[in-house]
């Protein structure tokens, strides 16, 4: 049974910084991409970045691109999600996704297993 377990939300300022964790098991973790997807109050959830088997590739979603940053340690089973220069919009519950295929895109429904989610609030 694959579990990810999401961890290091948190309440930060705008402009600070926050490192996510998702620590993946149940499942070959290098075979797999892996996503970050985010969902506030009210609106449905939207993709925030994925990586590759081997990070070798990542994309990002517009409004993340040049302060976000998603890594993976294939050795810890584990993805990362770096945020640098938040903003109030960042505000979301954010979910790790394990993707069905080696890369993945930006749909949710190309990601089979989801965390239960970490809860990030941006105060201006």
């Amino acid at each position: 049974q694959v579990q990810l377990v999401e961890s290091g939300g948190g309440l930060v300022q705008a402009g600070g910084s926050l490192r996510l964790s998702c620590v993946a098991s149940g499942l070959t973790f290098r075979s797999f991409g892996m996503g970050w997807f985010r969902q506030a109050p009210g609106k449905e959830r939207e993709f925030v970045a994925t990586i590759n088997w081997n990070g070798g590739t990542t994309y990002y979603a517009d409004s993340v691109k040049g302060r976000f940053t998603i890594s993976r340690d294939n050795a810890k089973n584990t993805v990362y999600l770096q945020m640098n220069s938040l903003k109030a919009e960042d505000t979301a519950v954010y979910y790790c996704a394990r993707g069905r295929l080696v890369q993945q895109g930006s749909t949710v429904g190309e990601y089979a297993d989801w965390g239960q989610g970490t809860q990030v609030t941006v105060s201006s």
